[in-house]
């Protein structure tokens, strides 16, 4: 354990975090997700919900300034709903760290597998919900007056 670090986060996820570039995504998928059908390089958290992993993922990275939209769900395939708590539980984690993120944006199911393609990681979660898959989009992390220089 480190001070700091939300216990949900493995040394395995930290790492990648770490690796991560901005402009990489990060995909927190639901357990029905077909992972490793999408991406070579998935972390295994299960058991842990998607808000857990927000709350713990935001406190060390944040999210693109540069783009639209740095945060996505799956849009309902015709005829399904979506349970509006789901969103506005995710909304709750990121607007604790970064209150001035712009809204989550929905892609087409479609759309959404193919972004996961082509994201630096995917997360396989415990989450159950349906329609619970998020993409992050990591941001330049701004240098602190005490790294400049050194």
């Amino acid at each position: 354990m480190l001070i700091g670090i939300a216990p949900c986060l493995s040394p395995e996820l930290l790492s990648v975090l770490h690796r991560m570039g901005h402009g990489d995504e990060i995909v927190l998928a639901d357990a029905f997700f077909p992972g490793d059908a999408m991406n070579a390089r998935v972390v295994r958290a299960d058991g842990i919900r998607i808000p857990d992993l927000l709350d713990g993922i935001l406190a060390l990275m944040n999210p693109d300034t540069y783009v639209d939209s740095p945060f996505l769900m799956m849009a309902p395939v015709p005829g399904d709903e979506l349970d509006p708590k789901v969103e506005l539980e995710y909304r709750g984690e990121i607007d604790r760290h970064w209150p001035e993120s712009p809204p989550i944006s929905r892609l087409e199911r479609f759309a959404f597998y193919e972004r996961s393609r082509k994201a630096f990681v995917v997360v396989m979660t415990g989450e159950t919900v349906k329609y619970g898959n998020i993409i992050i989009r990591k941001g330049v992390i701004p240098l602190s007056p005490r790294s400049r220089g050194r």
